[in-house]
């Protein structure tokens, strides 16, 4: 049985996903809390660096 494969890192489908997961658990603020594990998970460099590029993305998305 072949394993399921997780999105790319750094694409924002893994945050998603996991915000979703603790919003369905009662979470008050599932975004906080993900970025949390993701700091202790990445550290705080290359987790910053994800948020940066997201909000790059974003803001280039809204541009269009």
């Amino acid at each position: 049985m072949a394993m399921k494969r997780k999105p790319k890192l750094g694409s924002g489908k893994r945050f998603a996903s996991l915000t979703k997961s603790l919003r369905s658990r009662g979470v008050k603020n599932p975004k906080a809390l993900a970025a949390a594990i993701g700091r202790k998970k990445f550290g705080a460099k290359k987790m910053g660096a994800m948020a940066a590029a997201g909000r790059r993305r974003a803001a280039k998305r809204r541009s269009r």
